[in-house]
């Protein structure tokens, strides 16, 4: 290919420094454009994520309805209920051209001279969504990752792109989020509009499950902490495809199904089959999300880490609970991101598996915090760093974890959502 040959030919000083420059982009510095494309409020319901963390004002690019807050939905229960649609809603598809040809193009050969992953799974695409208090109902049919990647995953890289290139040359980030909104071709082809945005069932909207990873902790025997639970927080790899670089909650995953269609629909299925590969060492079941899959049955309980056993044991107990915590569209890609929190409220997990705990490539590094820390918490959630979706599941993850939690392990900073325009 042509194109990856000039990719290839260029000097790694040059590849380096527009890696570097991408890299430098803030998550504000995002949800500022996206705020300035989009405009807010389109119907006195829908509006963008906004929250109060200590002296501190954040604004996410996380587009909210009633009821897509606070859900506390227990997830593998009778209050998730997914269903698969196999008749297909309507999708119109137009050819590529032009720009959305030349940015497909590039990307196809960007991953093919880098180390990058991307192989055409199927994902399941959302189509319609209830969510309430206690209670989640979702409407899904099939696409597949290679139509996603090929477009609307290109809107986080023209974004980026666009504000690394103009932050050196501006001073003011309201002059660069005016200027950068209006300079987005492939935006204004696949997601134009608030409300074209929220008519899932006439696009292409793929998402999945962001979930925080809190797991309670024994005192240490030499003093250095407290009864308090463990927070897990990842650092993407570069040979992720989206977010790369960037600080996200783990597990992180596409709502997909992989041997199963209609018995993996469930959120659940996917958050569950992506805490073992993520985190607990279960290197078979990367090659679900691969595509080398031969077993027939991964899940089967025979196959299960120790770790993830223990936990299934417990799941109709306090013991372990995994929970919708929040949903929104992300108007950075389109996606749905469901914010959830993984609950393990026993330190005995912690104190038998906390040592095989461990990043799969997915992960350039993962951190781990305190509940008691609650200045080094805020410091994490105002680091620039973060992906909009990941902060958005890490806050409501600790929203929710303070209402769950044993206050005696919690020392959270106060997060205050707000509600109103």
């Amino acid at each position: 290919m042509a194109r990856a040959a000039w990719i290839e030919a260029q000097a790694p000083s040059v590849r380096h420094a527009d890696a570097y420059r991408r890299s430098r982009v803030a998550r504000q510095q995002v949800a500022e454009v996206v705020v300035s494309y989009y405009g807010d409020d389109i119907d006195g319901r829908s509006r963008f994520y906004r929250v109060h963390v200590g002296g501190a004002s954040l604004t996410l690019s996380i587009l909210v309805q009633p009821g897509g807050l606070g859900a506390a939905v227990q997830l593998g229960g009778d209050q998730e209920q997914f269903q698969f649609s196999a008749q297909d809603a309507h999708l119109p598809v137009a050819p590529l051209q032009e720009a959305t040809l030349e940015a497909a193009l590039t990307r196809l050969a960007s991953v093919e001279v880098s180390n990058t992953v991307l192989v055409n799974t199927p994902l399941y695409r959302l189509l319609d969504i209830d969510i309430a208090r206690h209670r989640l109902e979702g409407v899904v049919n099939l696409a597949d990752f290679a139509s996603y990647a090929l477009t609307m995953d290109l809107l986080e890289t023209e974004l980026t792109g666009a504000l690394a290139a103009a932050l050196p040359q501006r001073a003011g980030d309201g002059v660069v989020s005016a200027e950068v909104a209006g300079q987005l071709p492939l935006r204004d082809r696949y997601l134009p509009g608030l409300a074209p945005a929220l008519a899932l069932d006439q696009r292409l909207c793929v998402g999945g499950p962001v979930a925080l990873f809190a797991a309670a902790r024994r005192s240490s025997r030499g003093g250095h902490h407290e009864r308090d639970y463990v927070l897990l927080i990842q650092e993407r790899s570069a040979r992720v495809l989206n977010v790369t670089g960037k600080l996200a909650v783990v597990p992180k995953c596409f709502h997909e199904p992989t041997v199963e269609i209609g018995q993996e629909v469930r959120l659940s299925a996917s958050l569950e089959r992506e805490l073992e590969e993520e985190l607990l060492g279960r290197q078979d079941l990367e090659g679900l999300t691969i595509g080398s899959q031969r077993q027939a049955d991964p899940f089967h309980e025979d196959r299960l880490s120790q770790p993830m056993r223990w936990l299934l044991d417990r799941r109709d107990t306090d013991a372990y609970r995994v929970e919708c915590t929040g949903f929104g569209i992300n108007m950075v890609s389109g996606n749905y991101e469901f914010a959830c929190l993984i609950l393990i409220d026993d330190d005995e997990w912690w104190e038998r598996y906390g040592g095989r705990v461990e990043a799969n490539w997915e992960m350039e590094r993962i951190r781990r915090y305190s509940s008691l820390d609650a200045a080094g918490i805020q410091a994490l959630i105002l680091d620039p760093r973060w992906s909009n979706e990941g902060l958005f599941a890490f806050l409501e993850g600790l929203r929710r974890l303070g209402e769950l939690g044993n206050l005696s392990r919690l020392a959270l900073p106060t997060i205050e959502v707000q509600v109103d325009g």
